[in-house]
């Protein structure tokens, strides 16, 4: 089984020019890590392509990744004596609580509507954060984006940490960020390319920390 450091290791192997990134992308690991160990919840927004990741960050840590993370015992203990209940026990899975802000649909277009466009992302991670290791996961080709920039602000005022991915210019997410991680380019479709092998790693990474000693 591959510890996080074996898996990190693994994608500055794969993508040389990430490896300028190492001290971000492992200071954004510990700040998953120590979300995903308290049973905290990883919140995740973006626009366009980084919208679409969102939702993919958010189906890696929702359910098994890499590792298959059966219920414990103990757990599986709770659907006694409910129809089909061994039966459902033995498919679910340990989740990393995480919820993607692009998929509300509802509360987004009112909120929209009714109120303001730039504050979207704002009003949910501002009602959602709860827990001092929550964490924001914003992102940002441009680092610019009127309203994860705006998120990243409500996440400031909770008091949860921000974790940003980026181009790299310095820009207002960089700015105002716990950690940024400016992957070196500022082309749009590349900065995406280079996205999702981080998030991917970091998804593995923390799976591996949680739940690798149950394997």
């Amino acid at each position: 089984m591959n510890t996080p450091e074996m898996i990190l290791e693994k994608l500055y192997k794969d993508y040389p020019a990430l490896e300028k990134n190492r001290e971000d992308i492992k200071k954004a690991f510990d700040i998953l890590f120590k979300c995903a160990e308290d049973g905290a919840f990883v919140y995740c927004c973006g626009n366009g392509g980084s919208a679409a990741d969102s939702e993919h960050i958010t189906g890696e840590l929702m359910k098994g990744f890499i590792l298959k993370r059966p219920l414990p015992p103990e757990e599986k203990a709770r659907f006694k004596g409910i129809e089909n209940g061994d039966e459902i026990a033995n498919k679910l899975q340990k989740g990393i609580r995480c919820i993607s802000l692009v998929s509300q649909s509802g509360l987004i277009s009112a909120f929209a509507n009714d109120i303001d466009p730039s504050l979207v992302y704002a009003q949910q991670v501002y009602a959602y954060a709860k827990s001092s290791n929550d964490v924001l996961i914003a992102l940002s080709t441009s680092g610019n984006s009127l309203n994860v920039v705006n998120a990243v602000k409500a996440a400031k005022a909770a008091g949860i940490k921000a974790l940003s991915i980026t181009g790299e210019k310095e820009s207002k997410l960089s700015a105002i960020s716990d950690v940024t991680i400016k992957l070196p380019t500022s082309v749009t479709y590349e900065v995406q390319e280079l996205t999702l092998p981080v998030y991917h790693a970091l998804c593995a990474a923390v799976e591996a920390a949680i739940f690798g000693k149950d394997e």
